[in-house]
């Protein structure tokens, strides 16, 4: 019977993981089919667009050429109507002064006689007539009327489509993941002069293996990539992988998509635990701010219920201030006294991680470091065998020091705009960086005996957090070398313990 049973449930999975499947895979087909209207669509737009540009040139060029044919035309006839007005001219003249000789032939005075041909020799000499170039200055060709278009005409009428591109191959062993960052490399199948640019498009998600359709983010799209490599930079890893896709582009169009990858991109992500915080603090998103009047009016919520309660009826017992029912209690109570701190809500189990810290500028003291679940309410961070961390204090005197078990030890560095945190559960280390150089600014070495989980204490101020990060590859290196060396580190560490 109960082998039946696993073997029913077994089949009972394996159907419900192939139904996933499916709908995925139905899902993933109504999506390419509406992508396939759309840039149908898009394409004949696109058609169009390329046809009116191609026959606004052919209107341009036609333009052009009859404003030369006209030219041509009114230069040549003005030549020629120039040439045609001196011939008139000259003929006319021509003929006057023949029939002026016609008549000089009737003169019966020698003297009459000779003087009217010394006048005809004269005129004779002077004629335009005479003058004249009896040749057209221009042709009647139209030189720009000779033009061939038989090879255009042949050239368009073997137009053809653009080929698609192939799908682009991303080489995952090129892919690479660090510092927040993503490269993203591929090459094509084969080699493709037309390929003008790619597209890489991602998105996070928390499933491992092809992308999904339904229940996901969209795709971010990077447009123009030259190149057969991009980097995607300063990203937060607040999901478990990444898909990633290309597709390549020729001057008409875009290929079809490679296949998808799915790259690991895990990092730890927490948030501030406000059922934890003193009421002092004001806790939104991933900042903690120093809030004075937080208790005081939490207070005065509480006397004004129980004023109200006294009017009529008496009013039931009320919790003392800062407490909560323990009906909606957390798993810890609030910080309260002068323990002005909160915890994460995510515990550290094992692995390494690494998160960052920003004050105020005008901070008067805050806290960072590390707290076991059993840290007590009344608790400060550093002043227990159960919390570590680094304290700031510009408050009358500055000091930067590191705490462990109510010890300190004092540090001789510059307090920097933004705090690294590292914790290496399994390795029993707790690191503290500059942020922006990764220099050390100081290292507990210890075992831990339980999960922990980051903790912040700050007054007159403000904490903003950054989580998602990975390890930086600069804090990996300098782990490496801190713990090939032995000398004051160590011992200092142990002092402290």
């Amino acid at each position: 019977m109960d082998s039946q049973k696993e073997a029913l449930q077994r089949i009972i999975t394996t159907l419900a993981s192939k139904n996933d499947e499916i709908q995925n895979f139905i899902d993933t087909l109504n999506h390419t089919l509406k992508g396939v209207q759309a840039n149908s669509s898009s394409i004949l737009l696109e058609l169009d667009e390329e046809f009116d540009g191609l026959y606004s040139i052919l209107d341009e060029m036609k333009e052009s050429m009859t404003n030369s044919i006209k030219q041509e035309q009114a230069r040549k006839s003005q030549e020629l109507q120039s040439q045609l007005s001196q011939c008139t001219n000259a003929l006319e003249n021509s003929e006057e002064l023949l029939e002026f000789a016609s008549r000089s032939l009737d003169i019966k005075e020698p003297e009459e006689f000779s003087k009217a041909a010394r006048q005809i020799k004269d005129r004779v000499t002077m004629a335009s007539a005479f003058r004249l170039s009896l040749k057209p200055k221009v042709s009647d060709n139209m030189t720009h009327l000779m033009v061939d278009f038989s090879q255009e005409r042949q050239m368009l009428q073997t137009l053809k489509f653009l080929p698609v591109p192939k799908a682009p191959e991303i080489d995952p062993v090129e892919c690479l993941v660090a510092d927040n960052c993503v490269t993203v490399a591929w090459r094509m199948p084969e080699e493709d002069n037309k390929i003008d640019h790619f597209i890489l498009e991602y998105r996070k998600t928390n499933f491992d293996g092809l992308p999904r359709v339904k229940d996901e983010r969209c795709w971010e799209l990077i447009d123009y990539i030259k190149g057969t490599e991009y980097t995607l930079s300063g990203l937060k890893f607040d999901s478990k992988y990444m898909n990633f896709r290309v597709r390549a582009c020729n001057k008409a169009v875009a290929g079809e998509y490679s296949d998808p990858i799915t790259l690991e991109t895990k990092a730890l992500n927490f948030n501030l635990d406000s059922s934890s915080s003193h009421l002092n603090l004001k806790v939104e998103d991933n900042c903690v701010e120093w809030d004075p009047t937080g208790g005081k009016s939490q207070e005065n919520k509480v006397k004004g219920k129980e004023n109200k309660g006294r009017s009529g009826t008496p009013s039931p017992k009320r919790t003392s201030v800062g407490s909560r029912p323990s009906s909606m209690r957390g798993s810890r109570d609030r910080f309260t006294g002068e323990s002005y701190t909160v915890l994460g809500d995510t515990a550290i189990e094992s692995g390494q991680h690494y998160w960052e810290v920003r004050a105020q500028k005008d901070c008067k003291s805050y806290s960072v470091g590390l707290a076991y679940k059993t840290l007590g309410k009344f608790d400060q961070l550093g002043k227990t065998n159960t919390s570590w961390c680094i304290h700031v204090n510009n408050w009358l005197q500055s000091t930067f020091a590191a705490k462990h078990n109510n010890k300190a030890k004092a540090l001789d560095v510059v307090v920097p705009e933004r705090i690294g945190v590292f914790c290496d559960f399994d390795g029993g280390q707790l690191s503290f960086y500059n942020a922006a150089s990764k220099q050390l600014l100081y290292s507990f070495k210890t075992k831990f005996t339980q999960p922990v989980l980051p903790g912040f204490m700050v007054w007159c101020g403000r904490l903003s957090l950054s989580t998602g990060l990975q390890v930086p590859s600069a804090v990996k290196t300098l782990q490496k070398h801190e713990n090939g060396m032995s000398g004051s580190t160590s011992s200092l560490n142990n002092a402290m313990q």
